[in-house]
């Protein structure tokens, strides 16, 4: 093979649109642009959410709370379900997803009270609900709290954290 052999995928190449060029082209006189209007002009174009003067749908639109960048999602998981996903006695992160109970092992888990344990197992989760933790120790059970990694704070400014040192 030679590089004179390449040869771009079939429709990555296209031809150039000339406007302008004669009515033949199918782009001649007005270019596409239509008759007269804001958008025949040179510079016609408005920015993206102009609406000619009428108030604007992004201020039109009421805006209310707040939506917390360090909000933490937990996958939760009902006591009924524990003993489905039991290995040894113990149910964690990957018992669960090997269960098909939880989407990811990676993400944080909480057990709810919904249901009833009647087998003594080791509970290892992110949380418990106050119910759930009563239900595995009623039934001889253990409910472990897996610690994990503080996440890291969302760096913003960058360059007003260099000027302030």
């Amino acid at each position: 093979m030679n590089l004179s052999d390449l040869k771009p995928p079939t429709g990555a190449v296209q031809t150039k649109k000339r406007v302008g060029r004669g009515i033949g082209s199918g782009l001649g006189k007005t270019s596409g642009r239509g008759h007269k209007g804001q958008r025949a002009r040179s510079s016609g174009n408005v920015r993206p959410g102009y609406e000619g003067g009428q108030m604007p749908f992004s201020r039109r639109v009421p805006k209310w709370g707040f939506t917390n960048p360090f909000r933490v999602e937990y996958q939760p998981v009902n006591i009924r379900d524990l003993a489905g996903a039991a290995k040894n006695g113990v149910v964690d992160a990957a018992a669960l997803k090997a269960a098909g109970k939880i989407h990811s092992a990676a993400k944080p888990i909480k057990v709810l009270g919904v249901g009833e344990l009647k087998t003594k197992l080791t509970v290892k989760a992110d949380k418990f609900s106050g119910e759930a933790k009563k239900k595995i120790e009623a039934a001889g059970g253990k409910a472990e709290v897996v610690a994990r990694p503080e996440p890291k704070p969302v760096v913003r400014h960058k360059h007003k954290q260099a000027a302030a040192k």
